[in-house]
């Protein structure tokens, strides 16, 4: 089944598929390239982008179709995706990187996320595996710019770290080639350059700026990470100063459409996966790998299960307390 869905998603378009990693021509940013992908099975495309944060500042659903920007080894570049009248992925990019983001099409809509060895040994995680048709994992395929907003959220509120990229992609992003107004991530080898006293005005303490001076400094070998294998990735991203299993796993469940990543020492997962599974409404990252001990190897297709149909569990005492750096 995973080799058929490897050679499923055959591309139509304006150009003719390409491999993923050959270069291109510079492109003008207001260039319009078109792909149209024949689809094997359901998609859907909200859901399975929910995962890299629909409302992010570089993402937006808007005139029926979900726009991402991305800085791809070729450049900046926007893709707008919408599901056609035929049932197919219609993509429409602009940019630099437009070619790179039309070729990784299929991989991008989890063309190629084979779930063919999931079983569920739950009832309730039998029940939301019936409501999620259409509900695939991505493999967008850019490190950098997808642990950015996860080291913004190390050990602070979403509040906080959303305020916190904003800002950055404010003074040190760019604007978008093509026609909706967003930014592009930044460049890594601005911010590798920047002292610390630019990271404080944004609400970013040292520890985590020093953090994303490591991965910007690391951005070649970053983004060339996943193609080495899982094994070999998961090593590389934990080897940098700063990155620990949490942040790890929420990248590779991004970047590459890893169907096991677990992000241990997550505020809230441990919580969902117990109430969603044996109505627990609290638990340890130790029990909350328990219960997910029969899905191994799919461990992270239950948690995103759990994520999108599984409830909150129920709320007991303060929430955690939003953090300002900015004044200090």
């Amino acid at each position: 089944m995973a080799t058929a869905r490897l050679m499923a998603g055959r591309i139509r378009g304006n150009a003719r598929p390409r491999s993923i990693c050959r270069s291109e021509q510079l492109a003008s940013p207001s260039v319009e390239k078109s792909r149209t992908l024949v689809l094997d099975r359901p998609l859907d495309l909200r859901r399975t982008f929910a995962v890299t944060g629909l409302k992010g500042p570089t993402k937006r659903v808007q005139d029926g179709g979900l726009w991402r920007t991305s800085r791809t080894p070729e450049g900046p570049g926007t893709i707008r995706l919408s599901i056609g009248s035929s049932g197919d992925l219609d993509a429409l990019a602009w940019g630099r990187g437009a070619d790179w983001l039309l070729d990784r099409l299929p991989a991008m809509v989890g063309e190629c996320d084979d779930d063919s060895s999931f079983t569920p040994y739950h009832d309730s995680v039998r029940s939301m595996a019936r409501r999620a048709k259409g509900l695939r994992l991505p493999a967008v395929g850019t490190m950098v710019e997808v642990l950015i907003p996860i080291v913004l959220a190390q050990k602070v509120t979403g509040v906080a770290a959303g305020r916190s990229y904003r800002r950055l992609l404010a003074r040190f992003g760019e604007p978008a080639p093509g026609p909706v107004d967003l930014p592009v991530s930044p460049d890594p080898d601005v911010i590798a350059g920047l002292p610390y006293y630019d990271f404080h005005p944004l609400g970013i303490e040292k520890k985590r700026a020093d953090t994303l001076l490591r991965v910007c400094r690391a951005a070649h070998d970053l983004d060339r990470a996943v193609e080495r294998g899982r094994a070999v990735a998961y090593r590389i991203l934990e080897g940098l100063g700063g990155i620990g299993p949490w942040t790890s796993a929420r990248a590779m469940m991004v970047v590459a459409g890893d169907p096991d990543a677990v992000p241990v020492g997550d505020y809230h997962i441990p919580n969902s996966v117990a109430w969603a599974l044996v109505a627990e409404p609290r638990a340890t990252d130790a029990r909350m790998l328990e219960l997910l001990h029969p899905y191994e190897g799919q461990r992270g297709r239950v948690i995103r299960l759990v994520e999108v149909f599984g409830g909150h569990a129920p709320a007991y005492g303060p929430k955690l307390a939003p953090r300002s750096f900015e004044r200090h």
